[in-house]
């Protein structure tokens, strides 16, 4: 357990620098928590607020590791780290949450598959296939059936890495690589919620969001909060979001994303041992961020309250398609004159189709109001080049 009664000497490392380690910092420091972050891009998100920035890959075993001797504790931002450097920074007593042997089975959809069927978690029916061609093979032998969805196990983010496969024309779309082949399930909504665990297993959760993807891009483009849901159905998500983040032990924030399907079930799709883009409406809309939730989690704190304070709709700004390089950014003035509109920018200096430059929260009295605000100015911002 960490020492707290020194809190401003806390040595907070963060693996790596995006969008999600700057707002995270940014939380740790109204504690005056001390933030080392490490990244390869010296010009990230992160790099600029933090207390100290080290230049490095967050995939390279010995950049993982030497990192993990500068700082007290080790959190992290993205799941695509060198899982063996942090397990022998683990063995050496360092403190890493969430644990690194869950991240080592999250960073495998395969595994989290196999960890969802281990404890009776609903998920889609899946086959694991090592290439292209066995994926090919098995249509042929009529073991996969239309339509469907491949995921590569490794490496996959923000939809990139995601194919869905509706019949034998498109499977020139398929990606040569180790995957997950799912059923297509007929979705009426997606939702996500965001549990935390800290380490003597006190739980909390915050309100179940809907989520509108961008049909191109295949990524969250507006969140809804609260969800518009049964209430049978809301319990159901939660009560699996705590079954998983419990199942697992974990002390931290575990984000699950799910289908509801036609019939109100609810399925879990996947989920990310971290900070998610489906919580940031926190920041303003919740009593305890999910940034401030996460450090209490792990620095061993009591779990604040997870209670909306008011409806928000959260929008991406996603980079304009077809432009590339120095961001600029229009229509800022003219969302700012509407009421509860709070903006919130990376800082990523180049922009390209639909990265993720920023997002909006957009706050209201009602859902109905928040959406109507969210209409209006969710096409006012265009980020290009």
């Amino acid at each position: 357990m960490l020492e707290l009664n020194h809190i401003s000497t806390l040595k907070l490392g963060i693996t790596a620098g995006g969008q999600l380690a700057k707002m995270l910092v940014l939380a740790a420091s109204n504690w005056d928590i001390k933030t080392y972050v490490m990244d390869a891009d010296p010009s990230c998100p992160a790099a600029g607020q933090c207390t100290k920035f080290i230049q490095g890959s967050h995939t390279d075993y010995d950049s993982v590791y030497n990192f993990g001797q500068q700082v007290d504790i080790i959190t992290y931002e993205i799941e695509s780290i060198n899982v063996e450097a942090l397990k022998r920074l683990k063995a050496e007593g360092k403190i890493i949450l969430p644990d690194p042997e869950i991240l080592e089975t999250i960073q495998d959809k395969g595994l989290q598959k196999q960890f969802f069927s281990r404890f009776d978690i609903p998920t889609a029916a899946y086959q694991l296939f090592r290439d292209k061609a066995a994926i090919l093979a098995a249509i042929e032998q009529s073991t996969i059936k239309f339509p469907f969805v491949q995921k590569i196990r490794k490496g996959g983010y923000d939809g990139r890495g995601v194919v869905i496969v509706n019949n034998q024309a498109e499977t020139s779309k398929l990606i040569d690589a180790p995957s997950v082949v799912e059923n297509k399930i007929s979705i009426n909504k997606e939702i996500s919620v965001i549990s935390a665990r800290n380490a003597e297993g006190q739980l909390s959760h915050f309100p179940v969001v809907e989520m509108e993807f961008n049909p191109e891009a295949n990524l969250v483009e507006m969140l809804i909060c609260p969800a518009e849901l049964e209430p049978e159905v809301a319990e159901e998500a939660y009560k699996l979001a705590d079954k998983l983040i419990s199942s697992w032990k974990m002390v931290g924030l575990l984000a699950v994303e799910l289908f509801v399907d036609k019939n109100n079930k609810v399925w879990v799709n996947e989920v990310a041992p971290r900070p998610h883009n489906s919580g940031h409406h926190t920041i303003e809309s919740v009593v305890t961020s999910q940034f401030e939730q996460l450090l209490r989690a792990i620095l061993g704190l009591p779990l604040g309250s997870a209670q909306l304070k008011m409806p928000a709709i959260m929008l991406n700004l996603l980079g304009e398609p077809g432009f590339e390089g120095p961001a600029q950014y229009e229509g800022l003035r003219e969302a700012m004159r509407i009421e509860g509109v709070k903006v919130h920018l990376y800082g990523k200096k180049i922009t390209k189709s639909f990265r993720k430059m920023g997002h909006l929260t957009v706050l209201a009295s009602t859902r109905e109001e928040a959406i109507n605000k969210a209409n209006q100015v969710k096409n006012l911002i265009k980020i290009i080049a």
